[in-house]
Order: C-alpha cells, then sequence, then structure tokens
C-alpha cells in the first residue's frame, strides 16, 4: 500500500481489504530533495502502523518510481509475496502507477480512479475514518483549517470559503492525517501541535500524539 498517512491512502487500503485482498505492507517515501505538502513528523506514521498493524517501510527517495520498485524488488528477494500495489490516486499520475506496476508485473489496485469527490469524502466520513487537516496552499488557504478535524460540516463551509478547492484536496490544496477508522486496531490522539510555513505551504507540525486501546 502506498502510504501517505492521508485519507485517500487510507480509505483505498479499506476499500483493498474489503475486496479480499491482505495488505502485507505500507510503503511510505519522505521526499529529501523536494520537501512539500506532505510533509510529516516519520513517528506519527509509524503510530498508524502500529495501530491498524500492518508493517511499515520508510524510505527517503530522490525519485518517487526508482525507489518504489527497488523497495518491491528488495522485499521478493527476501521471499516476499507481492502480487499487487494500491494507490490512493483519484485524478493524478496513473500514467506513473501503471508504469511502476507492468515494469514489476504486479496488479494495479485504484479504489478512487475518477471517483467524485465529495462522494468520496462522504464515504471516508460514513465508513468511520476520522481524519486532520495538516497541511493547507498558504496561497488558497489559511492556518485557520490547520487541525480541523473533517466533517459535513466541511464540505459546506469549503463551498462557502472557496468553490474551485476540490473536497478532497485533489489540486494539493491541503492534505490530511487519518487518526482512526474501521482498520485501526488503536486511535491516535494529537496532543501537541505547532503552525510552520514552508514551500508556501501551512504544515501542522505534530509534535505530541498517544496511541490508545479502543
Amino acid at each position: 500500500m502506498s502510504w501517505t498517512g492521508g485519507k485517500d491512502g487510507c480509505y483505498s487500503c479499506y476499500r483493498a481489504m474489503e475486496d479480499g485482498h491482505r495488505v502485507t505492507h505500507l510503503l511510505h517515501f519522505r521526499n529529501i530533495k523536494r520537501p512539500g505538502s506532505h510533509e510529516l513528523n516519520p513517528e506519527i506514521i509509524q503510530a498508524q502502523s502500529e495501530a491498524i498493524g500492518v508493517p511499515l517501510i520508510q524510505r527517503d527517495f530522490h525519485s518517487y518510481e526508482d525507489e518504489f520498485k527497488k523497495v518491491i524488488i528488495d522485499l521478493r528477494s527476501q521471499g516476499v509475496r507481492i502480487d499487487g500495489a494500491v494507490f490512493g490516486h483519484i485524478e493524478t499520475h496513473k500514467q506513473l502507477v501503471d508504469r511502476i506496476c507492468n515494469e514489476l508485473n504486479i496488479d494495479l489496485l485504484i479504489p478512487l480512479w475518477k471517483k467524485d469527490s465529495e462522494k468520496t469524502l462522504m464515504d471516508i466520513l460514513d465508513s468511520g475514518f476520522e481524519v486532520v487537516i495538516v497541511s493547507s496552499k498558504n496561497s488558497l488557504m489559511g492556518t485557520e483549517w490547520l487541525g480541523r478535524k473533517i466533517d459535513r460540516k466541511f464540505i459546506s463551509d469549503l463551498k462557502r470559503y472557496d468553490t474551485y478547492i476540490d473536497p478532497c484536496g485533489e489540486n494539493s490544496e491541503f492534505h490530511t492525517i487519518v487518526t482512526d477508522g474501521p482498520i485501526f486496531n488503536k486511535k491516535i490522539v494529537i496532543t501537541g501541535s505547532e503552525r510552520i510555513l514552508k514551500e508556501n505551504y501551512w504544515h501542522l507540525n505534530i509534535t505530541g500524539f498517544k496511541v490508545l486501546e479502543k
């Protein structure tokens, strides 16, 4: 499972599991060449792995494609069977992930591909996921959105604020982290954070959190 910690990937993981696939690893990348909107405290990504109960592989990378393929090849060399990869994309990067999966000869699963963003967001909420905004594009959205839990009121508030912002943030307007949901055996509670402006994005730098039994 290609993993950023956000809602689209997390919900895609859930959908894949619901369809009978066994997710064996969460694969998380940190771009050391170009820090950007997905930047998160790596410890909270590890906490998600613990809460879900699926092992996490974390890598720094310069090329997503090259490193993704290298991770799969390394796993296979250890005798691990990898038949497919799951991605949370809705509108972007399909050519890239098509190419990766074709070259590795694995199945491509994109459960949310071309789905309506507003309906997808409602489906995520209806499934019981708890989602928090952890970054917002400075030129579009202010710091008041950081740390906000996404609920049904979020969609109406977003429409009033700017009708051109995609409800799922598919154009990188904002990014999220998931703290609980139906695939979580434990719950993450954020206990400390600070706001940081970096690379035209406001980030919620998570400085403290707890992993609690449910």
